[in-house]
This record gives structure tokens, C-alpha cells and sequence, in this order.
């Protein structure tokens, strides 16, 4: 088991333990009662730290992605309209995630379903919260961890440079993980939506299946079923943990982005034992809702509580204007 997957490991059985905590919104951690910077004053240090900092590590999670309009997840609002209109209208469902949990007459139509919502992700351009925090990294040595599977970050990034330990819209697996292979979903994809037309069912024939034992494939994701948890999976493992300990001498910063209360153990605790462990390093998180510092980094860390949107795009109209140089 490679070193960032032991950290999630041991930070799972603590969410297990602490479940009602969690579930309720809270951490079980002794948080700082410090008073935050004002606004402002955060943005220019996040700055200043990103300046200071020998590399980044960026933990992306799905407040990122809605801060720049992905956020079609859970509930029935314009997005989820622009993209699933017709299943809105015919089903009722409150957001993407419900529809996956219907229970489908036919699996025609479920796939019909998941295919409108694997196209939706796969051919999203990359939205401004991404284009922003690329323009913020300009110039630094960094790595990209994130729990999306929206593809956003690889549309900007060689793979090399982007470990998605929760799976990638853009493969299918096996559905009963008979084998270790991923394949593409892509061209797939694409072809059952031009078969779809305005319909809601795809044809059967199209319905993908395993090369090897003939059952039906499943996008290589974790949420929904059999997450394989094969060669890709620890190919994304290798690459976050060979980055931290190449670099974990240096002035390294940890970098979150809208991590919620179901997946704390991906990013955000990994990310808060690697600050207070590692001799030299920093961490700021961004979160629209939680404003959670541990008391043992108070003096290592900050959190800014505001829209994630906003902030990347005031961090980079401050750097582009030269109001922050020193």
C-alpha cells in the first residue's frame, strides 16, 4: 500500500468511528478559535503563500467544481435542467445523483440515463474556477490530487501531474471487476447519445459489456458499485505519494478546495496530518461552507470561508494587477 493511500486508510477508520460527527456537519478535531483575517487580508496571503511556497499540492473536491456551475449533483436547479431536461421532466428527480439511485424499469433506459450524465462531464469545457487556479500556479512546481470525476482537471493537465483517486468519467470497468482492465468510455458515450436522439432509452445492443466475461461494464468510478480497485486505481496513489515524499523537505503548501463532510478522509485529514507532520509545510483550504483549522495548525494554516469562484478570481485579478508584490 503506497504511503497516500495508508494516510486515507487510517483516516477512514476515524470517519467510522466519529460517523454522527460527520454526518452532522461537524469534526471531531479541536478546532482554533483564532479570529480570521478579514477578507482582504486572507486573499493577499494566500498569494504571498503560494509566492513562498517551493511546490503546491492542490486537493480538488466537488465544491470546486459547483463553485464554476457543475453543480447539477443534488438538487433540481437551472444546471440540472440545461443537462437532464428531459428526465427532470419525465421523473421528478431532485439532481444527477438521484436519478442514478432510481430504480429503472429497464436497463435500456438507465444507460440511457448514465450516458446523459458521463457525456455531460466529458464534454464540459473547463470552468473558470479551473482556468483561474491555473493562472494562480503559473510558474509553480505542482501536483493535482482531486476526488472529481468530471475530467476538468485532466483537460488541463498531463495525467502524470493529476492523481483522481476516486475514478474518471472517461472509463468503463467491468461491472463485476472480472478483470484488472479500464477502457475507453468516451467513444461509447458519444454513440449512444447520437442513438438516443431526443428519446430517453438507448438500443440494447449498445449496452457496453465486458470484453472478458460479457457482463455489462460500469464507468470506472466510486459511488455506485464495484469501484475497481486494480492498476489505475494505484497508478493515482503512487503518483500523490511519490510527489509528497520527493518534496516533503521543502516549503511544500497544501492546497484544498471545497471538501465536504462526506469525503473528509480523501483530502482534507490527509492533508492536515501531512501539514503538521512534514517540517516545512503550509495549508489553506477554501471552502464556501466549513470553516474547519485544526488548534495544532493554527500557526501553519488558514481557512477563507467565501465562494470559491470569487476567491480564485480575486487571487488572480490581485496577482495580475501587481497589487500584491513585495
Amino acid at each position: 500500500m503506497s504511503f497516500y493511500e495508508e494516510l486515507v486508510t487510517q483516516t477512514q477508520m476515524n470517519y467510522q468511528r466519529y460517523y454522527g460527527l460527520y454526518a452532522s456537519g461537524r469534526t471531531p478535531y479541536k478546532l482554533t478559535d483564532k479570529k480570521p483575517q478579514p477578507y482582504k487580508e486572507q486573499i493577499s496571503r494566500l498569494i504571498q503563500e503560494i509566492r513562498d511556497a517551493d511546490c503546491v499540492v492542490v486537493g480538488g473536491a466537488s465544491g470546486l467544481s459547483a463553485a464554476g456551475g457543475g453543480d447539477f449533483y443534488y438538487e433540481d436547479n437551472a444546471s440540472y435542467r440545461h443537462y437532464f431536461g428531459k428526465y427532470a421532466e419525465k421523473y421528478h428527480f431532485k439532481g444527477a445523483f438521484d436519478g442514478m439511485m432510481h430504480r429503472w424499469s429497464s436497463r435500456e433506459e438507465f444507460w440511457g440515463y448514465l450516458a446523459t450524465f458521463l457525456h455531460t462531464t466529458q464534454t464540459a469545457s473547463v470552468r473558470e474556477p479551473y482556468l483561474n487556479l491555473d493562472a494562480i500556479l503559473k510558474g509553480k512546481d505542482f501536483f493535482i490530487l482531486t476526488t472529481n470525476q468530471d475530467t476538468q482537471f485532466v483537460k488541463l493537465y498531463p495525467e502524470s501531474k493529476v492523481a483522481e483517486i476516486q475514478g474518471d468519467h472517461r472509463f468503463f470497468q467491468c461491472a463485476a471487476c472480472c478483470t484488472n482492465d479500464t477502457w475507453d468510455a468516451v467513444k461509447p458515450v458519444e454513440d449512444m447519445m447520437d442513438a438516443m436522439g431526443e428519446g430517453t432509452s438507448i438500443p440494447k445492443s449498445m449496452i457496453p459489456r465486458c470484453p472478458h466475461c460479457g457482463g455489462e461494464a460500469f464507468p470506472w468510478v466510486r459511488g455506485y458499485g464495484n469501484f475497481l480497485q486494480g492498476k489505475k486505481y494505484d497508478e493515482q496513489y503512487e503518483k500523490i505519494s511519490h510527489y509528497v515524499l520527493e518534496h516533503k523537505e521543502k516549503k511544500i503548501l497544501f492546497l484544498e478546495f471545497g471538501v465536504g463532510r462526506m469525503t473528509p478522509m480523501f483530502i482534507q485529514e490527509p492533508f492536515w496530518n501531512m501539514t503538521l507532520s512534514l517540517p516545512h509545510a503550509r495549508y489553506i483550504a477554501v471552502n464556501d461552507k466549513y470553516n474547519f483549522l485544526p488548534k495544532q495548525l493554527e500557526d501553519k494554516g488558514m481557512v477563507i470561508v467565501a465562494d470559491i469562484a470569487k476567491v480564485l478570481r480575486d487571487a488572480r485579478d490581485t496577482m495580475e494587477s501587481g497589487d500584491n508584490n513585495q
